[in-house]
């Protein structure tokens, strides 16, 4: 366990390092934003563009709020969504908002061909935008806010604004079709969508943007092989910036030392990033994931490693839960569980590898090089690290699963543990059954071996709505079922998974 002298040294050289880093991110994030040519191929979110596109072919207005955690791509939805279509974009930022308003009332005389647009007084929302609406000229006129958090935060008035405008004239015949996005999932929930909010109940649809799944993730990378599909889902996650940095013409350990080890690469600094945008006290929420990631995950557990008292843990561990890097787990059995049963996991897969192999790892790396760290001090850890990966993954993987074998019954999935007992998959159904699974992702050499260990822990799991228990087993790659091998067992490979 590392000390705490070298914990707060740690803090303190992250927290050096991450500022010149902060400025680039935020340079870059800005230019593609302002170039929509400048997009990579588009890849999956087919049900968000046909819901788009279904409310902007509607004969009346449209209002439709875009929310989700950063990085997910809901800019690049929007500016696909935007393509060859009237629409004005404007991305809000912590700027004055008189400032932010004549930029608004630029791009609005450039997309409408109206140069006065531009010369209007930039100290009313209500005027610019009625301006705005009255030069449409009855075509269908799109007005997209980006980031609508900072846009709100420098005009309080905004969303009163939009809500008269839409109650008058916009939500008619021929209206507009007003798009709000926001990364701040809190702000978007209460401002937004929150029966408190001026816009409360006349949104005409809403998306929440979550990460891909496996299958659209695995996409980014056709030329990998299904191991290195799902290596690189275990440390991207769904999230599709992190998913383009990884190069298919290099090797995944490889990407690791160029793309996240090595100071200089693209993703060495982006968790830093994601927190210090997001959170207040970054070194509390460093020590708090830093314990999580080590696997404490009771909150006396996480109050010994991280240092904190014990009693102002639940407020840090809200705020992570919030921004979805980190989720409540208890096991799941069909019996109440106790809080004390409750652990917490480090749910962002990037932020998951960071805080267990980059952030402890600091002056190691810079010391031996990216490479030479991760060939002596990382590798080794790996195989153990991934299996905890695939069991996240052949839990998700449950619902394709369930829906590829016409099962209509409503489910849970989660995992099951006690003090002698762990059973990695657990697909609890609506109508009596109950399936229990065992992940393997290292050499399978008897799957009768392994469907041996699932059986003798089957009967020590709790059932106590008496449902048919089923067995599946989840492998990395095909392996030939042997005599001794039940017939009602569901084997699983990556193959499936994918499907």
């Amino acid at each position: 366990m590392p000390s705490e002298f070298s914990r707060q040294a740690t803090l303190a050289r992250v927290a050096k390092l991450v500022k010149s880093s902060l400025v680039k991110l935020r340079l870059d994030k800005c230019r593609a934003r302002s170039d929509p040519g400048s997009m990579l191929d588009f890849i999956g979110r087919a049900p968000e563009l046909a819901l788009l596109e279904k409310q902007h072919a509607a004969t009346t207005g449209a209002l439709v709020p875009i929310y989700g955690r950063r990085r997910v791509g809901k800019s690049e939805l929007i500016l696909k969504f935007l393509h060859g279509k009237r629409a004005v974009y404007h991305v809000g930022k912590t700027a004055p908002g008189s400032l932010q308003l004549k930029e608004f009332l630029a791009d609005a005389a450039r997309v409408l061909d109206e140069p006065l647009l531009a010369h209007l007084p930039a100290d009313d929302w209500r005027a610019a935008l009625l301006a705005v609406g009255q030069r449409a000229k009855g075509k269908k006129l799109i007005l997209a806010f980006d980031e609508f958090q900072w846009l709100a935060s420098a005009s309080p008035e905004l969303p009163s604004v939009l809500q008269e405008l839409w109650d008058r004239s916009w939500r008619g015949p021929d209206g507009v079709m007003v798009i709000l996005c926001g990364s701040y999932v809190s702000f978007m929930e209460r401002e937004v969508l929150g029966k408190k909010s001026p816009l409360f109940g006349r949104r005409t649809a809403q998306i929440h943007l979550r990460p891909f799944a496996f299958p659209e993730a695995a996409a980014f990378h056709p030329g990998y092989s299904l191991t290195d599909k799902a290596l690189t889902y275990f440390v991207c996650g769904g999230v599709p910036l992190y998913l383009r940095h990884f190069d298919s013409h290099r090797s995944i350990e490889s990407n690791l030392e160029t793309v996240i080890l090595d100071e200089f690469g693209p993703l060495a600094r982006e968790p830093d990033f994601l927190l210090r945008e997001e959170l207040r006290e970054v070194e509390s929420y460093y020590a708090v994931l830093w314990a999580v990631a080590e696997g404490k995950g009771t909150v006396k557990e996480i109050a010994v490693a991280s240092g904190l008292p014990e009693r102002s843990l639940p407020y840090y561990l809200q705020q992570l839960c919030e921004l979805g890097y980190v989720a409540r787990t208890y096991p799941l059995s069909g019996v109440k569980v106790a809080s004390r049963h409750v652990r917490f996991v480090l749910e962002d897969p990037l932020l998951r590898f960071w805080f267990r192999f980059v952030f402890p790892n600091q002056s190691l790396i810079q010391q031996l090089g990216a490479g030479r760290a991760l060939r002596e001090h990382i590798r080794p850890l790996l195989p153990a690290y991934f299996g905890g990966c695939f069991e996240r993954l052949c839990r998700e993987a449950m619902a394709r699963i369930y829906e590829k074998e016409g099962v209509g019954a409503g489910f849970r999935v989660g995992e099951y543990w006690d003090k002698t007992t762990q059973i990695d998959v657990v697909g609890m159904r609506d109508d009596g059954w109950v399936d229990l699974g065992e992940c393997k992702w290292g050499q399978v050499r008897s799957l009768h071996a392994l469907a041996q260990e699932l059986e003798a822990k089957a009967p020590r799991f709790p059932n106590p709505a008496n449902a048919t228990v089923g067995r599946r087993l989840f492998v990395r790659g095909k392996v030939k079922p042997t005599p001794a091998s039940a017939a009602d067992l569901h084997v699983h490979d990556l193959e499936d998974l994918l499907e």
